[in-house]
């Protein structure tokens, strides 16, 4: 390691320590099987600390009811908390109007949510849609389903042996397509790659075409501006961001979530309703039919207060030190394969094989040291066939990470390889 580790993207004499104080995050003070929990798969769910834990307790104890349908003062505290969280995630990614930020589940439901409503209402037979290779399911799977519904079609970005779009393919698609929505993601989450989006989404506007961005990965892990972007349409979600499960955005052009038909219906979503017909209320209402997620709501809210402290631009100095520390010490380990790009365009995930070790059978091994990874196809299948492998181990970093963390990460991996040797 460099003589000198990291304070906000600087390398200090100690290693790199955590960007936010571990002792925010009571989970990590635990052990498994008897040895120090070195969690690294925050790129599927990231742990909580305690200032999200409390605002949601804190809310559950002395606020909860109804939103929206109350004029008593609990139901008007709930309203406000509820409210707030939309006002404080629209600051976060600099959207136009509190108006364009929809509460959803997650990012696959507001990627469906767009896949019914705008795909199914402008889409027409012999349609194209624009897919990348290097998507999660759930930013293929609706598409997909779209394609079946209207009769349009989905085309795929090809990824390079180096783990980038190609975008000389790119380009070429968008001129033999022209197709009417570009769906990608801004990080991928098994090879960490950070593609040219802003370079992308302007040449995809150039043929006509609208952009949904998948921020699952991006919007946790470093600085996203939807106007500086120029995107119609983003999706990611609370838990990868230091937040609860069960709650994720949709944001998207005013314009354009207003002309779409709504997604789902019920209360809360009308404006009226007659036994000849209903009409819909404004944004964002339109698109959130049912009692929400209100605690869930609370907590994105205390995270994205978290995360604005800490600073977003220090988030990604602190991941881009520790995965190019994790690229060069993971080099040494014998037999491994690491997959994707370098660390100039890779965000803190990095995805690998170790010889003939089965990935499932890698992380029971880890575990036994108390180290957290991911093992499987990352719900990413069209990237194993791209390598032509059934499987990839998956170590993840975030605000709590450390370099200390990828040695341990390390030494495990050749204690492994060496009993899988004999």
């Amino acid at each position: 390691m460099s003589e000198q580790p990291i304070v906000s993207g600087v390398m200090t004499a100690d290693g790199i320590p955590a960007l936010a104080p571990r002792a925010d995050f009571p989970i990590l003070a635990r052990e498994v099987n008897g040895k120090p929990l070195v969690y690294l798969d925050s790129t599927a769910s990231a742990q909580k600390p305690t200032q999200v834990l409390d605002a949601m307790d804190s809310f559950a104890r002395t606020s909860y009811a109804n939103t929206h349908r109350g004029a008593y003062t609990l139901a008007e505290e709930a309203t406000g908390a509820y409210e707030r969280a939309r006002k404080q995630v629209a600051r976060f990614i600099n959207a136009h109007s509190v108006r364009e930020v929809i509460f959803t589940r997650n990012t696959t439901e507001s990627i469906n949510l767009v896949a019914r409503t705008w795909a199914e209402a402008n889409l027409r037979p012999g349609d194209t849609m624009l897919v990348t290779e290097m998507e999660h399911h759930s930013n293929i799977v609706p598409w997909q389903l779209a394609a079946q519904r209207t009769g349009a079609r989905v085309d795929y970005v090809p990824i390079t042996d180096e783990g980038e779009l190609d975008q000389a393919a790119y380009e070429r698609l968008l001129e033999t397509t022209k197709p009417k929505l570009v769906a990608m993601t801004q990080m991928s989450n098994v090879l960490g790659t950070l593609p040219p989006v802003t370079e992308m989404i302007a040449k995809a506007h150039a043929v006509g075409a609208l952009v949904l961005l998948d921020g699952a990965q991006s919007v946790p892990h470093l600085p996203v501006d939807v106007r500086a972007l120029d995107c119609d349409f983003l999706a990611f979600s609370a838990h990868k961001m230091l937040g609860p499960t069960g709650i994720g955005v949709l944001w998207g052009r005013r314009e354009l979530l207003e002309a779409m038909p709504p997604f789902l219906g019920g209360g809360e979503m009308i404006r009226e309703v007659k036994m000849t017909g209903s009409t819909w209320a404004d944004l964002p209402q339109k698109f959130e039919a049912g009692t929400p997620a209100i605690i869930e709501a609370v907590g994105l809210g205390a995270a994205v207060a978290y995360l604005s402290a800490l600073g977003m631009e220090q988030v990604r100095a602190h991941e881009h030190a520790l995965i190019r520390y994790a690229l060069e010490r993971l080099a040494h380990v014998p037999e491994i394969r690491i997959f994707g790009p370098g660390a100039e365009t890779r965000g803190g995930v990095v995805s690998f094989t170790l010889g003939d070790i089965h990935a499932h059978d890698l992380a029971t091994l880890l575990d036994r040291d108390g180290i957290a990874i991911r093992a499987g196809h990352h719900c990413a299948q069209p990237i194993m066939d791209r390598y032509c492998i059934p499987a990839t181990a998956r170590a993840s970093f975030y605000v709590y990470s450390t370099s200390a963390e990828v040695d341990a990460l390390a030494e495990a991996l050749e204690r492994a390889h060496s009993v899988f040797a004999l």
